[in-house]
């Protein structure tokens, strides 16, 4: 089986990082993979964000967590008993913002799916994560996308958390009932 398959197979969602650091080429070589990904017609309507800033990560963690309690007390619950950390002490998180055009959204994905496959070809635990989106919500949220330096009419697309997995889990099974092949 070719490398590139593998990863695919193999990779899963972590969910309990490390907090040691990653190393700077790590980071560099993530954001190169995004920048790899393809875009529809070229046109690459994404700004590429890695924050390895630990009190920056803590502060949207706690922002999210806040949002999340403020909105829906059993989901907030539910990520206290997951430990409380919608980046689960991740050390790295590669936000993808990105503009109002068709694609950027689908494009956006395919960023994340970039980053998390290699991501895990280095050895590192990922998981893409959604929720980031609840940390640029409000007077608090336009806060980091200054402190982000978010360009102009950008939105957050989709993020990866990223850095050393400190246990993982057997990649999901495939459900072949998902599938219609037509011949």
């Amino acid at each position: 089986m070719n490398e590139v398959v593998k990863a695919i197979f193999e990779r899963n969602s972590c969910r309990n990082f490390s907090p040691a650091p990653i190393g700077e080429e790590q980071v560099e070589i993530l954001v190169k993979a995004a920048l790899a990904a393809p875009s529809a017609v070229n046109r690459q309507p994404w700004h590429i964000i890695a924050i390895t800033n630990k009190q920056l990560l803590e502060e949207m963690d706690q922002h999210i967590l806040d949002c999340i309690k403020a909105d829906n007390e059993d989901w907030y619950k539910r990520m206290i008993e997951r430990g409380g950390k919608i980046f689960y002490n991740a050390p790295c998180l590669i936000v993808i913002a990105k503009d109002d055009s068709d694609y950027a959204a689908l494009d956006a994905g395919i960023v994340s799916q970039n980053v998390a496959l290699a991501a895990h070809s280095m050895g590192l635990g990922n998981v893409i994560c959604g929720m980031a989106r609840s940390a640029f919500d409000g007077v608090k949220g336009e806060e980091f996308k200054k402190r982000m330096n978010f360009p102009e009419g950008y939105v957050f697309g989709m993020s990866v958390c990223v850095g050393m997995a400190i246990s993982g889990k057997e990649p999901h099974e495939h459900d072949m009932k998902k599938v219609t092949y037509v011949k």
